[in-house]
């Protein structure tokens, strides 16, 4: 099969992504199913969080024996551990591209707390304007609200984002306008936006340009371009769960001389070079910004992801997903009942990422979502993805919308509240993974599901009458015991 593009999904998928699905931690794990079978688990919401590559479990386990304090300590180990840290700051900048002369590579939990300390540490104006989009992330949204006035360019019915109103908010708000910001890649849609033409509209009224890379950075190759390109990319913020590395980091890389300015908002230690009662000397970058012991192990397992994925090649896994997001497409529009959201027709592929948004019928999202977890052991996600404006636009029922938003939080039921399903693919995925998904939707769609589900009201979950969750007997930390050596990798 082919698509226009020159996209085969069949060479692609027979590839399997130079191997990407053999590297993929957990893979021979088994989930528990209403009829009591133990299925193969299929892992559709890598958008929230993807597993781990053994490559970054492998690397962790071979570090973990020379643990210890980075930049604190003269010994051996505490040596290596700085050599470690200092090499993924290093290794997370040629991901994006980025000189290291010029810019820094800040690592911190997650892209949120990567956008809330640009919130806090960039210089605006008091009549300074941050220019936003409505598709973004709440993450995206909120930290700018307590800085300047927000406003936010509009997106079409389908989804994409109105370039043309960008232009307009330039034109209008001129040099007041400090930031645009703006996702890469949307959690809802999977629209990708023009990155370095929104740059070169900012740069032009002297504006610079944050991007949200959460949803870009594992499946797209980001390059920030040089410096003095009318294109570049001055912020990045990313995330390591989205990039197969689980283990508690994100970063954010921008130019040094914004965070040369002014007192880093966390003080203590590691930011400072010289304390006395009357007197502070910040360190140097990145210290300064790195209050605390940092999390070096979670620093490493991002580093080794990022270098994971250019050794396979950011291009050959967009080719992959690519193709395999076409063929989930194209299967997901034969079901008489689905509303896809965003672009669906698979010959538009290349505007968009692996993650696709749907409702089916009149089913409930979370109803849904519950049958294909509980009935087909295919993890999906559903509601608003931290991203509840945009999706009220798409559901096109804002006022109605909202209103649900406001009252049932209000009265502790959440059972209400509109949203959708969203699939969401790595490149490990692969056709049997969309097959069985659509097998489950069409059973769905007649009827032909097992279980009788009953909304939590808390929650707005859905679960099973009669149903006992055996997560105990899969894992617990009480059933943890300790076993020497290191896990094999399995295919």
């Amino acid at each position: 099969m082919r698509y226009d593009g020159g996209i085969d999904m069949n060479t692609a998928c027979l590839k399997s992504s130079n191997g990407w699905r053999e590297r993929i931690v957990g893979l021979d794990r088994k989930a528990p199913l209403l009829d009591g079978r133990l299925v193969p688990y299929i892992n559709l919401d890598n958008a929230a969080t993807t597993p781990p590559l053994w490559d970054v479990l492998e690397a962790i386990l071979r570090f973990l024996p020379y643990y210890s304090s980075s930049h604190r300590g003269s010994g051996f180990k505490s040596r290596i551990s700085t050599a470690a840290y200092d090499e993924a700051h290093e290794i997370i900048g040629r991901f994006v591209g980025a000189d290291m002369d010029s810019n820094t590579v800040i690592f911190g939990k997650n892209t949120t707390e990567a956008i809330n300390k640009l919130a806090f540490r960039y210089p605006m104006r008091l009549d300074s304007v941050v220019l936003s989009t409505m598709m973004e992330h709440h993450s995206n949204d909120l930290p700018w609200r307590r800085r300047a006035k927000v406003v936010r360019a509009k997106v079409t019915s389908e989804g994409r984002l109105d370039e043309d109103d960008v232009g307009r908010l330039l034109a209008q708000y001129g040099d007041r306008v400090a930031l645009l910001t703006v996702s890469g890649a949307s959690n809802v849609t999977g629209f990708v936006q023009p990155i370095h033409r929104l740059a070169r509209k900012a740069h032009a009224v002297g504006a610079r340009i944050l991007v949200d890379a959460a949803q870009l950075a594992p499946h797209r190759r980001i390059d920030v371009k040089t410096d003095d390109d009318p294109e570049h990319i001055d912020f990045v913020a990313l995330s390591a769960h989205k990039m197969y590395a689980p283990f508690g980091a994100g970063a954010l890389v921008g130019p040094r001389g914004i965070f040369l300015q002014g007192a880093p908002e966390y003080q203590g230690g590691g930011t400072v070079e010289l304390v006395t009662l009357g007197y502070v000397r910040w360190a140097e970058l990145p210290d300064r910004e790195e209050a605390g012991s940092p999390n070096v192990v979670g620093a490493i397992a991002m580093a080794m992801a990022a270098q994971a994925m250019m050794d396979a090649g950011m291009e050959s896994l967009e080719r992959y997903e690519t193709a395999l997001t076409a063929y989930a497409l194209d299967r997901l529009r034969s079901l008489p009942e689905i509303t896809i959201y965003g672009e669906a027709d698979p010959r538009r592929i290349q505007e968009r990422v692996g993650v696709i948004s749907f409702n089916l019928g009149s089913a409930h999202h979370a109803l849904v979502a519950a049958i294909l977890g509980y009935e087909g052991g295919i993890g999906t996600r559903n509601g608003c993805f931290c991203a509840q404006p945009y999706v009220a636009g798409l559901l096109r029922d804002a006022e109605t919308e909202t209103a649900q938003w406001r009252r049932d939080p209000l009265a502790g039921d959440k059972s209400g509240k509109p949203g959708m399903v969203r699939i969401s693919f790595g490149a490990y995925n692969n056709y049997d993974d969309v097959d069985a998904l659509i097998e489950m939707l069409r059973r769905i769609t007649r009827n032909e599901y097992r279980g009788q589900y009953y909304p939590i009201p808390e929650s707005g979950e859905y679960k099973p009458v009669g149903y006992r969750d055996s997560m105990a007997e899969h894992f617990s930390l009480s059933g943890c015991t300790f076993q020497s050596g290191v896990p094999e990798r399995r295919a």
